[in-house]
């Protein structure tokens, strides 16, 4: 074969070409997060890469196809840990990148030679199956947590928004795998193209009747809500006094809470009588509560820890909940002993944070009894923490959460945008406040509310947020379709299994 055909095909049979092509294949669904939100681009975004992998010579070929994709997936949607990790990103996102071999695998043998209509059918289900496996592995907090889910890559889409309610983030990423499985089967054999047809149309049809036919929050009251964000101060004294200053503002404003983001304190209240006092007494004069967040050492206790506190006109106001999950080399160095030198090549933790128990909702008494439930910043990327708040009773979800190290990158904006998804999944408002930016409020069914403050403002804002009755079908229900996604693959697996048995020659005759 010659020309640019020819060319492009002896390229790809070069294990080094190939192997460029299949990571930068997986690095393009990073355009469809935020900062660049392309959501339009989800729905096709993964065809290059499905494409190169139905076309792999081997099963090892297709196997690496996919870990290499894997990690330009992994090291594209968080090209913003690069300044802090160094060289070590790389050799995350190649071990993280790993989970995607047998993706690849299933990929080949579901999509590659010719498939008739039974394998392609298989394919719309199989293919979307083993990528959810995929992200349900690798959202483990000790191996990176849920960021980068394609689900959440349509946070600001209200049809998506309603399926997230029905079946969580999951739901989402599985319809957009299944589209874009449908338009690589149509590209690669447009001659069998009615099982491709078919499942496009399987996911059209449940798109318009999640929007038109499934349950919607009941409204249950408003209540007014401030965020402050002092944006970046200087030192933390500079940032406390410059957070108080914003929360005097908001005297005479009918604001119930104020919520403060995550390390806006450096010292415990409970172990610095002087500053609880200096915060009671703001609390009095502002007449609302305060939710501040503090990252520091407690008497008694080793290490830091990370704790959620309300502070009313007479002092600290209930349980404080302190930071479950832990950022991985941000917060702590898991095997320390082991991986400990990650401290020399970057920005890791010196010092391990100390991990909470359990959850917790908060009564805020100056919003009538309003329970809130509190998230700390990584948290939030994590749907089985806000959905066991929702379904504890909490009714309104607030994220304090701090990205400065992070300033310049899109890591902002993607953080602020899971507040929505968590929103929509629950029917619970959510405020998600952060230090410096990007700080945004969202109402029960995910939709903004507000004016969002970028990285750019410190400013204090009031949001009248409306809250909501009912319980969502994902809030009721939880992960059903992880387990639908699972069964998929078990029974697929058996029926291979069988298959396979049943051609296996019998004994040669004597």
């Amino acid at each position: 074969m010659h020309g640019p055909l020819g060319d492009r095909a002896r390229r790809l049979g070069s294990p080094w070409w190939r192997g460029l092509a299949a990571a930068l294949a997986g690095a393009l669904p990073v355009l469809v997060f935020p900062a660049p939100s392309w959501w339009w681009l989800a729905y096709a975004v993964l065809v290059p890469w499905l494409l190169l992998v139905r076309t792999a010579p081997t099963v090892r070929r297709a196997a690496a196809d996919g870990w290499l994709g894997g990690a330009g997936f992994m090291l594209a949607v968080h090209q913003w840990l690069l300044p802090s990790l160094h060289v070590f990103i790389l050799v995350l996102a190649l071990l993280l990148g790993a989970l995607w071999a047998p993706w690849g695998i299933l990929v080949r043998a579901l999509l590659g030679g010719r498939p008739g209509a039974g394998r392609a059918a298989a394919a719309l289900v199989l293919v979307p199956s083993g990528w959810l496996m995929v992200e349900l592995v690798r959202s483990w907090e000790y191996l990176g947590g849920p960021w980068g889910l394609l689900g959440a890559s349509q946070w600001q889409l209200p049809p998506a928004l309603r399926l997230a309610s029905i079946g969580g983030v999951w739901l989402l990423s599985l319809l957009i795998v299944a589209v874009n499985t449908g338009l690589a089967e149509l590209i690669a054999r447009p001659a069998a193209w009615r099982p491709a047809v078919t499942g496009l149309v399987v996911c059209a049809l449940a798109g318009t009747a999640a929007w038109f036919r499934s349950p919607v929050p009941r409204p249950a009251g408003t209540v007014r809500i401030a965020v402050v964000q002092p944006g970046l101060t200087g030192t933390p004294t500079e940032r406390l006094a410059r957070a108080e200053a914003l929360t005097r503002s908001l005297a005479g404003r009918g604001v119930r809470l104020v919520v403060w983001g995550e390390s806006s304190l450096y010292q415990d209240p409970a172990d610095h009588p002087a500053l609880a006092a200096r915060l009671t007494a703001l609390s009095r004069q502002t007449g609302t509560d305060l939710l501040v967040n503090a990252d520091a050492r407690r008497n008694g206790r080793p290490g830091i820890e990370k704790s959620a506190l309300l502070i009313g006109p007479h002092g600290p106001v209930g349980e404080r909940y302190s930071k479950m999950r832990l950022v991985p080399f941000g917060e702590y160095i898991p095997a320390r002993a082991v991986l400990g030198w990650a401290t020399r090549v970057g920005r890791a933790a010196t010092t391990d944070r100390i991990r909470g128990t359990h959850q917790v909702v908060m009564r805020v008494p100056d919003a009538g009894g309003l329970r809130a439930g509190p998230l700390v910043c990584f948290e939030t990327a994590f749907p089985d923490m806000s959905r066991h708040l929702a379904r504890d009773g909490a009714q309104v979800l607030v994220a304090q959460s701090s990205t400065s190290t992070f300033q310049e990158s899109w890591a902002p904006a993607q953080h602020a945008s899971l507040a929505a998804l968590r929103a929509a999944e629950n029917w619970r408002p959510m405020v998600h406040a952060t230090l410096t930016g990007v700080s945004a409020v969202y109402g029960p069914r995910g939709e903004p509310v507000g004016e969002r403050l970028g990285t750019g403002r410190s400013a204090a804002a009031v949001y009248d947020l409306q809250l909501a009755k009912g319980t969502s079908p994902y809030t009721r229900f939880g992960d059903w379709a992880v387990y639908g996604a699972v069964g998929a693959l078990v029974i697929a697996g058996g029926y291979a299994g069988v298959r396979a048995l049943r051609r296996r020659p019998g004994p040669a005759p004597r």
